[in-house]
């Protein structure tokens, strides 16, 4: 890629002048702060955008590429970090939707190659069922499977292991040392430093739309990657103030959940969670974590237990059976930052304001709705967390993934919640992004709000969490404290081997 530039609405230039070179046989890491443009760039080499000026070779040749199709055609596939299926279709309709097969179209053939494709890499897709049924997690794999499918040559990943578990991220590693061992060439865009060192043979570094550097990743470490992201010296520690007058907030006891389909999501889970406190919840991804939080904010149905919230004044209300705006009439003030933030979060085609109005229209107090509140919050919420937008007038999915987690956390938290749960919070974001929203965290922790985090990186969990409650297959394997919990105890805990043994309940 020469002198790349891209400028979205005549004044946002989100690639500027980008010179870049991807190697067959080799996996390159592409690194940058949320908004720095590593997606837009790699959307324009997989046909999404058009360059408005530069030019792309490949094996030494100019091309033009004007759609994704093209770009397939070049061998050029892209997994992207927002879902591109169509909830109503299954996942052979997805896989195969605008290829040309030979004649009519033969689904059973197309679920032999897909199985085929699964049984070589490891991944698990059932090619009948439907994207609307799928977990975050499955509608990842059919993103993978569906370029894997294509026969890609060069494959671009964006954030790719952030919904997969530690044992998926190692198997799709080792299909990519297979690949470039094969001579294909990847590309990987992620805020995760370790996965950095260990998958990649190179890193390049973007920032605010403009090439800064390369370097080979044996030579360099995270502190060095991270300062080249932000342009200064950043302090890669996170803070853990003490409790603050912790008194009971969440009671849940007993608690069982099913999905939809039967399968037990919660198994008899019971535990505290204290005002002044940040209760981390760990475990596989799957475990029931989704399940939890969902029950407790009221948008999941209970088989059986108890879930109690516990009044300043020390009253007790049942938040069972009750959904989120009948427990807003209680008093209650919770706060919910969702694993889908563009599915249950955020409504994409609305613009910044309108959906910090989402969490107010109802107090009006006239037929008219007040736009002048919410956009006075969505401007607060681009200034303090540093959202890079044109204005708050921009659709929701104009903007990176990582800025999108923004405006849903701002959003969120600035609701003065007593309660906040929160479900993969910096999933995708940067690391300077990712330490503004712990300090936040710890400043909701300081006012006295029960936090309830769950994460999916342990060491993240054990600097900044003061109780670490482990879910293993939806039971509790252990509530440990924070400060003395030791990562392979935690992590021999997540899939039981270790579990048993509670600190308290």
């Amino acid at each position: 890629m020469r002198g790349i530039t891209k400028i979205f609405d005549g004044k946002v230039t989100a690639n500027n002048n980008v010179d870049l070179d991807i190697y067959k046989g080799e996996i390159l890491s592409l690194l940058g702060e949320n908004g720095s443009g590593k997606t837009t760039l790699m959307n324009m080499l997989s046909g999404i955008y058009f360059p408005d000026r530069g030019q792309i070779y490949i094996n030494g040749e100019p091309v033009t590429i004007n759609s994704p199709r093209e770009a397939y055609d070049h061998g050029i596939g892209m997994i992207h970090q927002h879902f591109k299926l169509v909830d109503v279709f299954t996942a052979a309709e997805n896989i195969v939707l605008g290829l040309e097969e030979e004649g009519k179209l033969d689904l059973a053939r197309v679920a032999e190659k897909i199985q085929k494709i699964c049984d070589t890499y490891g991944f698990e897709v059932d090619p009948k069922k439907k994207i609307y049924d799928m977990s975050v997690s499955q509608k990842q794999t059919v993103e993978i499977v569906k370029v894997l499918y294509r026969g890609a040559d060069i494959l671009i990943l964006d954030e790719p292991t952030a919904v997969l578990t530690p044992q998926e991220t190692e198997k799709l590693f080792t299909v990519l040392r297979n690949m470039r061992s094969a001579g294909k060439a990847i590309v990987i865009i992620t805020h995760k430093l370790h996965e950095v060192e260990a998958i990649s043979d190179r890193v390049a570094v973007l920032r605010k739309g403009e090439y800064i550097g390369e370097m080979k990743t044996s030579e360099t470490n995270a502190q060095e990657m991270t300062n080249m992201m932000v342009g200064r010296e950043v302090a890669l520690n996170i803070d853990r103030p003490a409790p603050v007058d912790p008194r009971p907030k969440i009671r849940v006891e007993d608690l069982t959940v099913r999905s939809s389909d039967g399968v037990l999501k919660l198994d008899d889970v019971s535990f505290t969670a204290n005002s002044g406190e940040i209760l981390g919840i760990a475990g596989i991804s799957g475990c029931g974590q989704k399940e939890l939080l969902e029950a407790i904010a009221g948008l999941q149905n209970v088989e059986k237990g108890s879930i109690t919230y516990i009044h300043d004044d020390g009253s007790e209300e049942s938040l069972l059976g009750k959904d989120p705006l009948q427990i807003a009439s209680m008093g209650v003030s919770l706060s919910f930052v969702p694993e889908d933030r563009l599915g249950m979060g955020l409504v994409a085609s609305m613009d910044l304001t309108d959906n910090m109005m989402l969490r107010s229209f109802r107090k009006g107090k006239s037929v008219f709705t007040d736009r002048k509140t919410p956009k006075k919050l969505a401007e607060k919420v681009v200034d303090e967390l540093d959202v890079n937008t044109p204005g708050v007038s921009t659709p929701v999915r104009r903007l990176s993934g990582g800025n999108v987690q923004k405006v849903l956390v701002g959003r969120e938290i600035a609701s003065a919640p007593t309660v906040l749960l929160s479900a993969y919070i910096v999933r995708g974001l940067d690391i300077n992004s990712s330490y503004t929203i712990y300090e936040l965290l710890n400043l909701q922790k300081k006012n006295g709000v029960a936090v309830i985090y769950v994460g999916e990186d342990l060491d993240v969990l054990l600097e900044l969490c003061d109780r670490i409650l482990v879910l293993c297959s939806g039971r509790v394997s252990g509530i440990v404290d924070g400060v003395k919990a030791d990562k392979n105890q935690v992590g021999l805990m997540m899939t039981r081997l270790g579990g048993g043994d509670t600190d308290e309940q």
